[in-house]
C-alpha cells in the first residue's frame, strides 16, 4: 500500500470535516465511531436491534466502527458512504495506505474512549437504568462495519486480534472483493457478513459500481471460500424494490446462496439515507411485509427456512 501524499492529505481532512459534521467521530486517522440509532434506543427506551434477537448481542454494548473511513472499492448505488466526488474533491478511494506501524493497543484505547465519550450523556438520562450504563461504558462486542471496506486496512487481523484480547467480539461486514484478506487470517472475526444486492455480474456491473477490474469474480471466489469458513457467516442481501425483489432475483440469490452455503441469511430492506438519497428514491425503500415476502419465496428454493424477523430493525429476517 501507498504512503499519503500531500494532496490527498489534503483531500481527506475535507472528507473528515464534512465526516464529523454528520456525526462521524475519528479515532486517529482513519478509523470512525458512530453511535448506532439501537444503542440509543436500548438505553432509554430498552429495545434492542435485531442483532440481539438473532445473535444475542446487546446493543447498548455494541461499538459501530469501521477502520476505512474513505476508502472501498465500491460505488453501489444504495450505499449511504459519502464518496471524495460527493464534495467535490479528487482522490482515489480505492488505495489505503499503509498503517504497518501503527499501535494498535493505543488505537483500540482510542476507539473504545471514543465510544464511552459518546454515551456518557447518557449518564443522568432519567429513563437509562444506571446498570446498563455501566454496561454501555463497558462494551463487549464490535461491529466492523458502518463505511467503507474494512478488509482494505493492512492491520486489520491485528485488530480483530486485540479486540479478542480484550473478551470482545466481532462481527465482520464486508463486499468480498477481497477474499486474499479472509483466506490468510489467523485471527478470525467472530462473526462474517458478505452483503451483496447483485445476483450476477451485469447486475453487479451497473448497481454496486466497481472501481477496480474483477470485483465480481473476487467476490465469487469469497463465496467459495465462506462455505467451509471456520467462523459462522452470514449472507445479508439488502433489498432495494423495483431492482433486486422479483422472481429472478429469488433465482440468483438462492444460486449465490448454493454457493456460499451461509450459516444465516438476513434479507434486509435498504434505507433511504445519506449520499444514497441522491441516487435511489424512498419508493426504493420495501416494506417489511413486502420483505417477508421475499424471503418466504428464497425460503421455498433454498434449504434455510425462515426462523427469525424483526420488524423494527428495517425489516430484517434470519433464515
Amino acid at each position: 500500500m501507498p504512503t499519503s501524499t500531500a494532496g490527498e492529505k489534503r483531500a481527506y481532512e475535507v472528507l473528515r470535516r464534512v465526516m464529523e459534521k454528520q456525526g462521524y467521530h475519528f479515532a486517529g486517522e482513519h478509523t470512525v465511531v458512530k453511535t448506532c440509532l439501537w444503542t440509543r434506543k436500548a438505553l432509554t427506551e430498552r429495545r434492542f436491534c435485531y442483532k440481539c434477537k438473532f445473535y444475542g448481542i446487546e446493543s447498548h454494548r455494541c461499538i459501530q466502527m469501521s477502520p476505512t473511513a474513505f476508502w472501498c472499492w465500491n460505488a453501489c448505488l444504495h450505499c449511504w458512504r459519502l464518496r471524495p466526488q460527493d464534495v467535490g474533491i479528487e482522490l482515489d478511494e480505492t488505495r489505503m495506505p499503509s498503517y504497518a506501524d501503527e499501535d494498535m493497543r493505543s488505537l483500540v484505547d482510542e476507539i473504545i474512549k471514543t465510544q464511552r465519550s459518546l454515551l456518557s450523556g447518557y449518564k443522568k438520562h432519567p429513563k437509562v437504568d444506571p446498570k446498563m450504563f455501566e454496561e454501555a461504558m463497558n462494551p463487549k462486542h464490535v461491529a466492523i462495519s458502518l463505511t467503507g471496506e474494512p478488509t482494505l486496512y493492512d492491520r486489520l487481523e491485528d485488530m480483530i486480534k486485540e479486540f479478542h484480547r480484550r473478551g470482545m467480539t466481532t462481527f465482520l461486514v464486508t463486499r468480498g472483493v477481497r477474499p486474499d484478506v479472509l483466506e490468510t487470517m489467523s485471527e478470525l472475526p467472530s462473526q462474517v457478513y458478505l452483503s451483496v444486492e447483485a445476483y450476477n455480474k451485469e447486475m453487479y456491473e451497473w448497481f454496486n459500481r466497481p472501481l477496480v477490474p474483477r470485483a465480481w469474480e473476487l467476490t465469487m471466489k469469497t463465496l467459495r471460500l465462506l462455505r467451509d469458513y471456520p467462523r459462522p457467516t452470514v449472507m445479508r442481501i439488502t433489498l432495494i424494490k423495483g431492482i433486486n425483489m422479483d422472481d429472478k432475483a429469488v433465482e440468483g440469490f438462492s444460486k449465490l446462496i448454493d454457493i456460499m452455503q451461509p450459516t444465516y441469511i438476513e434479507p434486509k430492506a435498504y434505507m433511504y439515507v445519506g449520499a444514497s438519497m441522491k441516487r435511489l428514491t424512498r419508493e426504493n425503500m420495501p416494506s417489511h411485509k413486502e420483505v417477508r415476502e421475499f424471503a418466504e419465496k428464497l425460503s421455498n428454493r433454498i434449504p434455510h427456512k425462515k426462523r427469525e424477523q424483526s420488524k423494527q430493525s428495517s425489516a430484517s429476517l434470519k433464515a
